[in-house]
């Protein structure tokens, strides 16, 4: 499902992407100190160019690190709505693992990599896997594991019953979670995580996320660059239909500073990112995706964020919501404002009639468009008073959209 678009949001086409530099995670997150101080003016992007890549020598492979710990590979965000899992399958083994490899770290792997549900909750993204990525000179897949934070204790039963415990005493772990439930790890599976602040995560996970798939960072754009509501179409401007005539086009993310970078998770942070370790927090918002599901469960009934997401697929929110040609009847021509801009959302809810006929799905996509468009006036005005051309969106998923005024996104749970 792709987004609504909002006032202003209107995407512009771009240059195709061209190769970029590879990032390298540092060895040791925890001791990289990140600048969250203002700075002004701001710094040019610390990658190298384009034009200087292209002339520098080819990167030799780097080899194994010898000290990395065994495997099975793990990392943990463990949020206020959902926990995500990433699991690292290597392509080989080396002469080491060999040696220590036991039935229980076969069957781990053979449990998380030809499984894609876990239980009732536990998912796995399967279309949203890397391949080919190089850790630590390893190479490998990279797996996206989620399930609801609800459930960290059927989570920590189901580790004990596959013997994870018995190969794995650490977990790198981010996200509010990893504070909470520190105790229940060592209690349940005697395991140590060792705790990583979520937002130096995010500023790296974005890079090298980038860096391993050029196609992560990508924009809708119109056809002949007119916005969605210029089409000549009669369906609604948030519907499938409407919105299918957008194309996705790669962004060009090689020399990104600064951007805002929106981390829609239970709650919205906004930050001002001036380079790999220099950002600080500008704003932020209550209603984020914990308000999208919580309302849900409330106006539908639904008890998932599968389900939520489901419904609001296949929901029309202008039953919901009142337009600007609702108040007008037709644009607002002075500011420009088109017809089919949400006015006021929720705004046909006050009629008695409308909310007898309004179907559980208009009600969730209502409320995702409700959402969103919030986060991203806020974002957008941030970026203004920042003085930023670029603003980006992430939150805890791993899904990627560009919008405007080069506005790209790290999109995770909306999809």
């Amino acid at each position: 499902m792709r987004l609504h678009r909002c006032e202003g949001c209107l995407a512009a086409c771009r240059p195709p992407r061209r190769a970029t530099p590879p990032y390298e995670l540092p060895k040791d997150l925890v001791k990289c100190q990140v600048k969250r101080g203002r700075r002004s003016p701001h710094k040019s992007c610390v990658r190298p160019s384009l034009a200087m890549a292209d002339s520098l020598p080819p990167t030799p492979p780097t080899p194994p690190d010898n000290n990395a710990p065994p495997m099975p590979w793990f990392g943990m965000d463990i949020g206020g709505t959902l926990t995500k899992l990433v699991y690292f399958e290597p392509r080989e083994n080396n002469r080491r693992e060999l040696d220590k490899e036991t039935e229980v770290l076969k069957n781990i792997r053979r449990y998380l990599t030809r499984n894609s549900a876990y239980g009732k909750t536990g998912r796995r993204d399967v279309h949203l896997q890397m391949e080919n990525v190089t850790i630590r000179g390893r190479r490998g897949t990279l797996h996206f594991i989620r399930f609801p934070t609800s459930e960290v204790g059927a989570f920590l039963q189901l580790a004990r019953s596959k013997g994870m415990a018995d190969l794995v005493n650490t977990i790198y772990a981010t996200g509010g979670g990893a504070y909470k439930f520190e105790e229940d790890f060592k209690k349940e599976v005697n395991m140590r995580l060792s705790k990583l602040d979520e937002l130096d995560a995010l500023i790296a996970g974005v890079l090298f996320v980038d860096s391993m798939n050029a196609q992560e960072c990508y924009y809708w754009a119109p056809p002949n660059e007119r916005p969605v509501h210029q089409q000549p179409s009669d369906t609604p401007p948030y519907s499938a239909e409407a919105l299918s005539v957008y194309v996705r086009k790669p962004y060009d993310f090689s020399s990104p500073y600064p951007f805002l970078l929106v981390n829609i998770g239970s709650g919205v942070s906004m930050l001002v990112v001036n380079g790999p370790n220099d950002y600080f927090r500008v704003s932020g918002t209550s209603l984020g995706g914990g308000t999208f599901l919580g309302l849900c469960c409330l106006l539908t009934g639904c008890s998932s964020f599968e389900e939520a997401i489901a419904l609001a697929a296949a929901g029309d929110n202008t039953t919901v919501d009142k337009l600007v040609r609702d108040i007008y009847g037709g644009d607002y021509a002075r500011f420009g404002l088109p017809g089919d801009l949400v006015a006021s959302s929720f705004g046909q809810m006050c009629s008695a009639e409308r909310r007898a006929k309004v179907s559980r799905e208009d009600l969730a996509r209502a409320t995702l468009v409700t959402i969103t468009n919030n986060i991203g006036s806020i974002a957008r005005l941030c970026a203004s008073n920042e003085n930023i051309e670029r603003d980006g969106v992430a939150d805890d998923c791993w899904y990627s959209l560009r919008r405007d005024r080069k506005i790209f996104a790290f999109l995770e749970c909306v999809e």
